[in-house]
């Protein structure tokens, strides 16, 4: 025998078990992503579909979405599009039902949709905050009891995981507003993943750090922007793909028993 083989036998005593690895395929699932039409919407919208889900794209650009549409379609995937303004309840619940009539039962939310108005708290309009919290907090919670309410009814659980933002835990300059929405919508997430516990769905929130988007590209190629990075502990940008591990965990079957968690993902920026 090789004594190499002979370092990997099973010890006497200790017998040999069968492992099996989870999938985090989401083949047979609806997923609908809000906000979908840009950014990380975007980037969880085909991440979810190359993982198998049907995914519904929401979002008020329909034209944008109708493109995305083309090319997951393209890719052998099935998408639906859907217009959505998360801050009109008549506008969440028309969404829910027409997702489910054109895709069937949703069994994966990402609440994704959201909005900041950068200005210090002195000078900070009275409409912009109002724009903030009826987009990040008030159509963040009734999007997710929308389709809790579907979930439960049919009885066979769920997935709801809402993007909030490192800025839920810590101070970001000049977006008191925006860091305030993102704390509630972590609390949130334990509150409702307590009460629906016993429904089967998992409520969770991912709270990424600085990501270059389209948005913040021209922001972190200016002097200013790469100062800031400098500032990180490892004075760089996080990407899109970044979040697709753990997107795709917390939405497929292997986060079985991960509920009511606000995971940090950001590169150590916060530490």
């Amino acid at each position: 025998m090789d004594p190499k083989d002979a370092a990997v036998q099973p010890s006497p005593g200790f017998p040999m078990t069968s492992l099996s690895l989870p999938s985090l395929r989401l083949d047979g699932k609806v997923a609908l992503v809000t906000g979908a039409t840009s950014g990380l919407g975007l980037r969880f919208a085909q991440v979810l579909s190359r993982a198998g889900a049907a995914v519904a794209l929401t979002g008020r650009r329909t034209e944008r979405l109708e493109a995305l549409a083309q090319g997951l379609k393209a890719e052998g995937g099935k998408a639906f599009v859907q217009a959505l303004d998360v801050t009109q309840t008549r506008s969440i619940d028309a969404c829910v039902s027409a997702v489910e009539q054109g895709l069937g039962p949703i069994d994966i939310l990402i609440n994704n949709a959201g909005m900041n108005v950068q200005a210090r708290a002195v000078d900070l309009r009275e409409e912009d905050y109002d724009r903030i919290m009826a987009t990040n907090v008030r159509g963040a919670f009734f999007m997710a009891q929308a389709v809790a309410k579907s979930m439960i009814a049919r009885g066979n659980g769920g997935r709801i995981i809402s993007i909030a933002s490192i800025g839920a835990q810590r101070v970001l300059p000049g977006l008191a507003a925006y860091c305030m929405s993102k704390a509630a919508v972590a609390m949130m997430t334990q509150a409702l993943a307590r009460e629906w516990a016993r429904a089967g769905i998992n409520v969770t929130a991912i709270c990424p750090g600085y990501i270059e988007t389209e948005i913040n590209s021209d922001w972190f190629k200016t002097e200013g922007g790469q100062k800031q990075i400098g500032g990180f502990p490892r004075r760089r940008l996080g990407q899109e793909s970044d979040l697709d591990g753990m997107l795709l965990l917390l939405a497929s079957d292997a986060s079985r028993i991960i509920t009511g968690s606000v995971i940090t993902v950001d590169d150590g920026q916060s530490l």
